[in-house]
């Protein structure tokens, strides 16, 4: 339920629970009873919404393991990995993403630690984005379990308002998955983003035009869109923590000392935001990695687990028809510093060879007697095949791509261990963490 100075006494209202319209002066809706009555003055003429679905792996867990419903739940590794997700009653124990495990089990000894299962959880992605797609053709997906969606001009077509439709949509992802989303309304996506975090789990916010400005003049910058660690520190270096302080810099300021970036800090610090929800929004980067069962150090023993992260990298360039225009490398130090090295290519591929080359003579640069506990390989500057440069006389040797090609075919069908190549003979990553899509 949305409660605010911003809404006066004369709203729109929606039931959750009943798609119904109550008075906006009345604490339950009448038609059912429920509590969970949206309010809001611009509640149905707002049409880009952010769906997150709540706990995604941890609640698909529960869903798929009873016993576990009112336990706290964490997703991830073994001993030495770290959490890939965790249920909200892990979370109020103080564990979140990318904790060491070994410090989340410390916070919260009694959780249930699941290893995940990304087919499932893709599975069930898809289908949640199925059940979008059936509402508009304007769905951006972010993340396996999340996405824009832009419902205008689809009130006709659904005999409902946006927000009435949403709300049918998160009843029927809870009758037929039996996991929850969490919604976010607004006028653009930075705004809808903002307020699916507002009323987790279960939720349901909006944010108006009205309003905009004034909700966001006293919020931390973070909450800006690419406004990370280093942007913060520089703008409070110049007296500026608040949304509220940078919204009264002009344009041309904020542009002579940020660039680019100041343009858009602007923008968003009034509300404002003009990217399109997209469909067709290509992947930037992809990676596989894993967290090792002991630290290494020597480069020796870390190629061959780096050759079989490739050749998994490799296989879902592939299937999901994209190339690498950029190989990055990843390592973990045993005292959990990450270091990064990044290569472009001077060609796009998708060749398991290539990017291991390529991410071979970074480790060398950086296996200086460090002993390291996660290595990881990743592409960036992602291109779909059709527009992908042919490969140079440099690329992987003739008749490469379709090797592995069919490698990937065998692995497919029958595991990864079906067939193996010299270079990752002995290898199994059965405990690699999940793959990575933005």
């Amino acid at each position: 339920m949305n409660r605010s100075p911003f809404y006066p006494q004369f709203v729109e209202t929606l039931c959750r629970d009943c798609g119904s319209r109550p008075a906006a002066v009345l604490e339950a809706c009448p038609a059912c009873g429920s509590s969970r009555v949206v309010r809001h003055q611009e509640l149905h003429d707002l049409a880009i919404a952010h769906l997150d679905c709540d706990a995604f792996y941890a609640a698909i867990e529960k869903r798929d393991r009873p016993r576990l419903r009112d336990r706290p739940v964490i997703v991830g590794g073994h001993h030495r990995g770290v959490v890939a997700a965790c249920c909200y009653l892990a979370r109020a124990r103080g564990v979140h993403s990318a904790m060491p495990m070994f410090k989340a089990l410390e916070v919260c000894p009694d959780a249930a630690v699941v290893r995940p299962d990304m087919k499932k959880y893709a599975a069930v992605g898809r289908e949640v984005r199925a059940m979008m797609l059936s509402l508009t053709p304007l769905v951006e997906p972010l993340s396996i379990d999340e996405a824009f969606m832009d419902l205008s001009g689809t009130e006709s077509l659904h005999r409902a308002s946006p927000a009435t439709t949403l709300a049918a949509l998160a009843r029927r992802v809870e009758v037929d998955l039996s996991i929850t989303i969490s919604i976010g309304l607004s006028y653009n996506k930075f705004l809808a983003k903002i307020a699916s975090d507002l009323d987790k789990p279960r939720g349901f916010a909006a944010i108006g035009r009205a309003e905009a400005r004034t909700f966001l003049a006293a919020r931390p910058v973070g909450l800006l869109w690419g406004v990370g660690p280093v942007m913060q520190r520089r703008l409070a270096r110049d007296g500026i923590t608040r949304i509220g302080e940078l919204a009264s810099v002009g344009e041309d300021e904020l542009a002579a000392r940020y660039g680019k970036i100041g343009r858009r800090l602007w923008s968003c610090a009034r509300g404002e935001d003009d990217r399109p929800v997209d469909p067709n929004r290509e992947a930037k980067s992809m990676s596989s990695e894993i967290t090792l069962d002991e630290d290494i150090a020597d480069s020796e023993r870390l190629r061959p687990i780096l050759w079989k992260l490739a050749e998994t990298l490799a296989r879902r360039l592939r299937k999901t028809g994209l190339t690498a225009g950029g190989v990055t490398l990843k390592l973990k130090t045993a005292g959990f510093r990450t270091v990064t090295r990044s290569r472009r290519l001077n060609t796009a591929t998708q060749s398991a060879d290539r990017m291991f080359r390529v991410a071979k003579s970074l480790l060398a640069r950086e296996a200086d007697g460090r002993a390291f506990r996660l290595i990881g390989i990743g592409a960036h500057d992602l291109v779909k095949v059709g527009r992908a440069h042919q490969a140079d006389l440099f690329d992987a040797i003739p008749g490469d791509g379709d090797l592995d090609d069919v490698l990937g075919a065998l692995h497919d069908r029958f595991g990864d261990d079906a067939i193996v190549r010299g270079r990752g003979f002995g290898v199994k990553l059965a405990r690699h963490g999940p793959s990575k899509l933005e």
